[in-house]
């Protein structure tokens, strides 16, 4: 399930339905009806099986027999193509700069996601549904090298991390492969050549979508909902070059705040 955005939740909800072993690629259709997918999961006796790098990692790292021990799950950021940047930068960014990730090539929405680190926000939410964990138990840490893919911390103290090359190949294969591995001709990790693994925290000024996703999270309702609706819109008009890149997260906060006036999460049955 790899269509971007929020077009993947119908297909990807007919398959939950019809028992399939679903590997979720797209973190859209968790965002704006996780509840809903999970429990076409369960009642149609489907599996779900997380191809998202960092959800893949969280996934191959977490002791699903030893839940009580989890203390709380670490997601990874690259940082983005922006990540040392100022805001006064970043106001004049242009679209061929917000796409040029350093680590990873992908699709042009899920790049300006990147740059924005609104793709993190959105893997907040995810995994707060795929793990069945607090969003103020799910940490975000900047690491430039994308080298960990993700971390589970464990009550004892104990840090178990998710480590390969930056090839999505690897996620894939072994969702695919799951619960036995495949062979993959992909890069090993030489740990000899590795200069240095470094970690940050993220920046909420300069990368306020991080905070929006967590409100959207906490609000629960049609907020996450309206989140990823605006924030679809919103890269799609910096894209054609209608906005400014700034303007993608004012345009987010703008449209959750009229739409939290007007459809309040008491509203609207909510699991969170």
């Amino acid at each position: 399930a790899a269509i971007v955005g929020f077009a993947g939740l119908p297909p990807t909800l007919a398959a939950a339905r019809r028992g399939a072993t679903i590997a979720l690629a797209n973190k859209e259709p968790m965002v704006c009806a996780g509840a809903m997918l999970l429990d076409a999961v369960r009642r149609g006796g489907a599996r779900l099986l997380p191809v998202d790098s960092e959800h893949n990692a969280i996934f191959q790292c977490l002791d699903a027999t030893n839940r009580e021990a989890i203390e709380r799950l670490i997601l990874t950021a690259s940082g983005g193509p922006f990540r040392t940047w100022t805001l006064e930068q970043m106001a004049d960014a242009t679209p061929t700069q917000a796409l040029a990730h350093p680590n990873w090539d992908m699709g042009a929405k899920i790049s300006i996601d990147s740059a924005t680190m609104m793709n993190k926000g959105l893997e907040v939410i995810e995994a707060h549904h795929l793990f069945g964990m607090a969003g103020d138990r799910i940490d975000i840490v900047v690491h430039p090298q994308s080298v960990i893919h993700s971390m589970v911390a464990y009550a004892d103290g104990s840090v178990i991390a998710q480590l390969g090359d930056k090839d999505m190949r690897v996620p894939i294969a072994h969702a695919l492969a799951w619960p036995r591995r495949m062979n993959t001709p992909v890069a090993r990790l030489d740990f000899a050549k590795l200069s240095a693994l470094t970690f940050e925290p993220p920046d909420l000024d300069r990368f306020p979508a991080l905070r929006l996703a967590r409100e959207a999270l906490q609000m629960g309702g049609t907020t996450p909902i309206s989140l990823n609706a605006a924030n679809e819109i919103a890269v799609a008009a910096y894209l054609s070059s209608q906005i400014r890149f700034l303007d993608i997260v004012r345009i987010v906060e703008d449209v959750m705040g009229r739409m939290a006036g007007s459809f309040r999460s008491a509203d609207v049955p909510s699991r969170f």
